[in-house]
């Protein structure tokens, strides 16, 4: 074990310092106007043709009161945090503070026969909306999405549309990932509000509300789920290379009284959905007065033994090795919203060309549009859920498992107080956005694996939560508890290594090193300000590169002996943390 650098990178966790400012900058920010914004269709798995995107400047307000301002402050750049510099504001969001967005929404026209449907991708940590006036609702989560119908509110020619956010970060128990007030080492800076794309669209009274995409690899069929507003005739057109397959549904097919039909389409010598070769299929599901467009993919992600009968992960029921990279998904100039669409295919990219199929996406949750790119580019995803519960404990949940990992597996996770769990609402509301996660990126093909739980961080109750996952979606495996306080569940046995020998736990679950590597290298004119951190230091991207080599040889040794799959901390720099493969503002690849 390297207990110099155990002790250096664990003392640093204790270290909480005040937000400093930060220059630096990716080049999609600096190659953008001061107000491009993200315009691309934000749900790709659920086209329609025509859609109104609100991204672009809004008046914003902080309150000490959650009465309505008379004045604005200024003006932000949704859907960029008003922490960061995108956003043009560089003001954090305080317990306590209230954020409000404002904004006017022109409408020529009001379609006949049409509602307007409002959605958010994503508002940190819970918000109430309003639109002329009227109250729309309220949503709490900052990671999830949330829809409106504002039908009801609009009218013709001038509309206001207003937001009232608070975030409460690390100070309660809801999921916050690893934002805290006053980051330091392994924990960033925090930000609050609209942070994924804002938008409309006018959808038919009677339309297609959603739909779920299940890929039946061993039956060479797809089950498409579909729920309609009423039962009514619907044709299903699937592109199967130079041919149309056309499914027709009739009225009378549906069950009585529901708007939800069940359709399973054959899928006849498909090509399979590989990280080599991702192949997708498009079809199109129309009915009298609406159409959707989508794709699936053909895979399967299972377990099963190989020649040696030693435990594996498979894709397509053949052994296949998970060589992965962790990813936070931090930008420098604008936190957790891509600087635009090209920045998140640049990771995704760049991490396929250093030879990485996966990406194990870590305590967040992104914009749909980064899991099509995923999709399409050929990368598996092991989706992190987001942390919650009170402020962990760290001597019990980093010290102790470091220093000793064998101790862990003898801690049950019903001890909500050592887990900082005591709140019975909070793991409610934990449970629910979990499950609620699975729903909203059921339909990606490239999730191949769920995360509940990471180094004992609000874990309670893994084994009864990986069952409900495995009950909601029985086509991922689930890695119930990442890196250690291992209940002996799930789908995989799940180690984080950085201070000792790398070597393979034998069980009966299949052996990931979920996180290893770490190293830190820190690139002069590419730093955040303040102290460097990492698990130990390479003063040279020379040297740096050269430790990461060598120990991907003896990952190729351990994966002939039966490791399953491995995650390398971390694809790029983050604040103060510089482990990256890529410094902060994604300039110097530190890998030759």
């Amino acid at each position: 074990m390297r207990l110099f650098d155990a002790f250096s990178a664990l003392q640093e966790i204790r270290k909480p310092k005040q937000n400093e400012s930060c220059s630096l900058s990716t080049v999609w920010s600096e190659n953008n106007t001061d107000e491009s914004v993200p315009a691309e269709y934000p749900r790709p798995q659920f086209r329609r043709s025509q859609w109104i995107c609100l991204n672009g400047l809004w008046n914003y307000t902080f309150t000490k009161e959650k009465d309505l301002p008379t004045e604005a402050d200024g003006q932000i750049l949704v859907p960029f945090s008003p922490e960061c510099d995108r956003s043009g504001v560089r003001r954090r969001l305080n317990p306590g503070e209230y954020l409000w967005y404002f904004r006017t929404v022109q409408l020529p026209v009001i379609p006949p026969g049409k509602r307007l449907m409002l959605h958010f991708g994503a508002v940190d940590q819970r918000c109430t909306a309003w639109w002329n006036g009227k109250m729309l609702g309220s949503h709490r989560n900052g990671y999830l999405s949330f829809s409106f119908d504002v039908t009801d509110h609009v009218k013709k020619g001038k509309n206001i549309l207003m937001l009232r956010v608070q975030d409460d970060t690390d100070t309660s128990c809801h999921c916050c990932g690893k934002q805290r007030l006053f980051p330091h080492g392994m924990f960033y800076t925090a930000q609050s509000g609209i942070w994924q794309t804002v938008w409309m669209e006018w959808v038919p009274v009677n339309r297609i509300e959603s739909l779920k995409i299940t890929p039946l690899y061993d039956d060479s069929a797809v089950q498409l789920k579909i729920s309609l507003t009423r039962p009514e005739r619907m044709k299903i057109q699937v592109a199967l290379g130079d041919d149309v397959y056309c499914h027709y549904v009739k009225k009378r097919d549906f069950p009585q009284d529901s708007g939800q039909i069940t359709c399973v389409i054959p899928v006849p010598d498909f090509v399979p959905w590989t990280p080599e070769h991702p192949h997708l299929y498009e079809f199109r599901i129309e009915t009298s007065c609406d159409c959707v467009d989508s794709y699936f993919a053909m895979r399967k992600f299972s377990t099963g033994t190989d020649h040696l009968k030693r435990p594996r992960l498979f894709l397509n029921n053949e052994p296949y090795f998970f060589h992965g990279v962790l990813d936070q998904g931090y930008w420098p100039e604008s936190l957790y919203t891509a600087p635009d669409d090209e920045a998140m295919i640049f990771d995704i990219q760049k991490m396929k060309e250093l030879g990485f199929n996966t990406i194990r996406k870590h305590v967040k949750i992104e914009p749909l549009r980064w899991y099509y790119h995923c999709d399409r580019l050929g990368m598996v995803v092991w989706q992190d859920m987001v942390n919650g519960g009170s402020r962990p404990f760290m001597p019990f949940v980093c010290y102790l498992p470091n220093l000793m990992p064998a101790v862990t597996v003898m801690i049950r996770d019903n001890h909500y107080h050592l887990f900082s769990r005591s709140s019975k609402k909070g793991r409610r509301q934990w449970e629910q956005d979990c499950m609620d996660m699975v729903e909203q990126l059921y339909n990606c093909p490239c999730i191949g694996l769920w995360v509940p739980f990471n180094e004992g961080w609000g874990q309670f109750d893994s084994l009864r939560i990986t069952e409900k996952i495995h009950r909601a979606d029985p086509t991922r495996l689930v890695d119930h508890a990442s890196g250690w306080f291992d209940q002996g569940g799930g789908d995989v046995k799940s180690i984080h290594n950085y201070f000792r020998t790398l070597r393979i736990h034998r069980d009966k679950r299949p052996c990931v090193l979920s996180e290893y590597g770490g190293y830190s290298c820190p690139v002069d004119g590419h730093l955040y300000p303040g102290r460097t951190y990492g698990y130990g230091s390479c003063k040279t991207t020379e040297d740096f590169s050269a430790a990461y080599h060598r120990l991907q040889k003896v990952i190729e040794k351990l994966e002939q002996k039966g490791l399953s799959g491995a995650i390398y901390t971390q694809l790029s720099d983050i604040e103060t943390e510089t482990n990256g493969l890529l410094t902060y503002d994604r300039k110097v690849l530190k890998i030759k």
